[in-house]
Formats: C-alpha cells, structure tokens, sequence
C-alpha cells in the first residue's frame, strides 16, 4: 500500500536551504525558515541556510559548494523560478543538473492547479540531481514551500515511503560518475 510504512527505519537526510532573493534578509525569509522548520520538524537535519541575491553566478556558485559537501544530501531553494528578468533560480540549477527530475516540477504545478488554478503556470519549479545531491527548485512564496514540501518532499525524502523515494536512491547516484 502507497505512503509511509512506520514498521521500516527512518533516515535523516541533510538538507540545505538556499533562499534566492534581492530583497530577503534572514529575519523576513518566512519561505526559508517554512522550509527550515518543516525539515528539521521531520526529523532531518538542517545542513546549511543561505541567502543569495537573484544572480545566476551566485546560485550556481551555492550550489557547487553544497555539491561538493559530503555533508549535504539535499538542496531546497526557495525564489527565483518566475518569469521575470531577475528569475534565473531554473537556468542556475539546469546549469549544474547531471540529471533533471521532470516529473518534481510537472507535480508541483498539478498540486498547485488545485489552490492557484491557471496562475501555477507561472511556476519553474524544477529538480534534479548533481553529484549525487538532489537539487529541488520551488517558488518564493511560504504558500508554494508548504505545497513542494508537504506535498511531495516530505514524502519522496522520507526512507519509509512506499512504494519508492529518493532516498532509497542516494547511495546509487554516484554511480558513472568520474
């Protein structure tokens, strides 16, 4: 049966949080600290908070560093996916991507369509994976950090889930790798 089987073990994962904005200081992030309290609420381990500025170099230069930190299983951003000129967070993450995961950012806009309808099509929500740390994109709105973890992340990041999760995944994505 579907969803999360409590009689398998529970792994904490260690997650980071990067918070693209122009305008977001540690103390007005409410989607970062959303998405601090829902992971470390579950029990995973809160791997590093950042903030960077909506410049490509900058994220891309985030993420790298938590690639290359063994200590970092995954990445969650918050910001940066619209359309405007300054939303680069997708061409930051396609950037450093080995692999996309296509299906996080076509369920992320079916889960929204329920609450913001047509609206969720302004969404990049995108994911992938690079290194062997999953890389997950979402909207910079508290509401859309609820929907991405809530609805799939809490899930896809927890061991005990059914029928499968990333997690069971993280010791076989190095694989290939030089």
């Amino acid at each position: 049966m579907p969803g999360i089987d409590h009689n398998r073990r529970f792994v904490p994962v260690s997650i980071a949080v990067l918070t693209v904005s122009d305008s977001r200081t540690e103390a007005d992030d409410d989607s970062g600290r959303t998405l601090a309290e829902r992971i470390t609420g579950a029990g995973h381990r809160l791997a590093g908070r950042k903030i960077v500025t909506d410049d490509k170099d900058a994220i891309v230069a985030q993420l790298e560093a938590w690639i290359a930190d063994p200590e970092v299983d995954a990445v969650i951003a918050t910001g940066g996916t619209g359309l405007t000129g300054r939303d680069v967070t997708p061409e930051a993450f396609h950037a450093v991507y080995e692999k996309e995961i296509e299906g996080f950012g076509e369920v992320f806009r079916m889960i929204s369509w329920d609450k913001i309808k047509t609206s969720t099509i302004q969404s990049r929500a995108t994911a992938g994976v690079a290194g062997g740390t999953y890389l997950f994109a979402l909207p910079g709105s508290p509401g859309a950090c609820r929907d991405g973890w809530d609805e799939i992340l809490r899930y896809q990041l927890d061991s005990r889930n059914r029928p499968c999760n990333f997690v069971e995944l993280m010791p076989r994505l190095k694989e290939r790798l030089g």
